[in-house]
């Protein structure tokens, strides 16, 4: 087996997404017989010693096949109703599977809110800590019943990112119906799956055809976007095809395996990794002159933000909430936790000689945290 990780002590800790066009059949119904291969691979790997952490997605699908309802619903009701029921319905399927494994597995269901705030946050991840200390499988999923607003993840593979980089994941592993992020459109003969994206690659619209999966509200767009983001966080990041055998331990063992292997950056630390994520939390936002902006987005150099180069400031916030900063011309910066309240900061903009008002150890630079 290849090792994950550089640090022996350390033990490495996989993170595997399965989309719903991986588990479900074309007539929605679960695919059971995929389903436990994939458990299959996940006990192997488990009995190998590495920590593995899954996020599944699949109970709209299950619970939009399992009920009928007799009046025609709108678009929230039917969410609700299809995940609250699909939800038992796929858990206890993976409890089943596992069991006959000998291990254990626990859902964790969460929402994106409780990614915005550190507090639970940090509770999130010491769940899934505690879980796999006991060597309980994780399983993690959208809460559907509840997330019915703007604050909806995007899809699981986001919240697949968030999790990997929450729980300083070795490997993120999206599993889809096809074999990685192609050179171009699939449909057309000459196109090939692009098998390496080095590091510090920042953007691969010119390549990725938009398209969504029968099940999923997700594209592959959507799969680029947040894989460029966990790699430039240090994870190494997988795309490939969930419906191939064993490609889980293909992908561990074999690197000459079909996929996109998206080869991670620098490390990120913890909180910087919680912020590069949480960009849809900020509650305020810091206009900075150009003499900020530079030394900010200087690379040489770590600067924090001083009150004197802060030129306005919007928003109600208290300290160690995230703030927005805006450059001059209305450029993004990116986000940082905030040294003062919001009040406080107002007093304070303009003035020399007074602490940060975000410091470098809680900024992370991100131009593209807006919208």
């Amino acid at each position: 087996m290849k090792h994950l990780n550089k640090d022996k002590n350390r033990v490495s800790t996989l993170v595997v997404k399965i989309g719903s066009n991986v588990i479900t059949r074309s007539d929605g119904t679960l695919d059971v017989t995929r389903m436990s291969a994939l458990v299959d691979q996940v006990a192997s790997l488990h009995k190998r010693g590495l920590r593995v952490i899954m996020v599944s997605s699949g109970a709209v699908a299950a619970g939009r096949n399992e009920i009928h309802p007799t009046h025609r619903l709108d678009a929230v009701s039917a969410r609700q109703l299809y995940s609250a029921v699909g939800q038992a319905k796929l858990i206890n399927r993976y409890y089943e599977l596992f069991r006959d494994h000998g291990l254990a597995c626990g859902q964790i269901l969460t929402t994106k809110e409780g990614f915005g705030s550190r507090t639970h946050y940090l509770n999130q991840k010491h769940c899934m800590e505690v879980m796999l200390a006991q060597g309980v499988i994780p399983i993690i999923n959208e809460n559907d019943t509840i997330s019915v607003t703007e604050l909806m993840f995007t899809d699981n593979d986001e919240l697949s990112g968030l999790v990997a980089s929450m729980m300083d994941a070795d490997k993120l592993i999206i599993l889809s119906n096809i074999d990685g992020i192609f050179n171009g459109d699939p449909s057309l003969p000459d196109t090939k799956v692009i098998r390496e994206v080095p590091p510090g690659t920042t953007d691969l619209s010119e390549v990725v055809v938009a398209g969504k999966s029968t099940f999923g509200r997700g594209g592959m767009i959507t799969k680029c976007r947040i894989a460029l983001k966990v790699a430039s966080e240090g994870i190494e990041v997988i795309i490939a095809n969930g419906k191939k055998d064993n490609i889980l331990l293909h992908l561990i063992d074999d690197a000459a395996t079909l996929c996109t292997r998206l080869l991670p950056g620098e490390r990120v630390n913890s909180r910087r990794k919680w912020m590069a994520h949480s960009h849809d939390f900020v509650k305020g936002v810091v206009f900075v002159n150009k003499g900020a902006a530079d030394v900010l987005l200087d690379s040489r150099s770590a600067g924090s933000l001083l009150p004197v180069g802060i030129t306005g400031v919007e928003g109600s916030f208290e300290k160690g909430d995230l703030l927005g900063i805006i450059g001059p011309d209305q450029t993004s910066i990116g986000v940082g936790c905030s040294e003062y309240s919001s009040q406080e900061l107002q007093e304070a903009v303009g003035k020399k000689g007074m602490k940060p008002a975000i410091h470098y150890d809680y900024l992370y630079i991100d131009r593209n945290w807006i919208g």
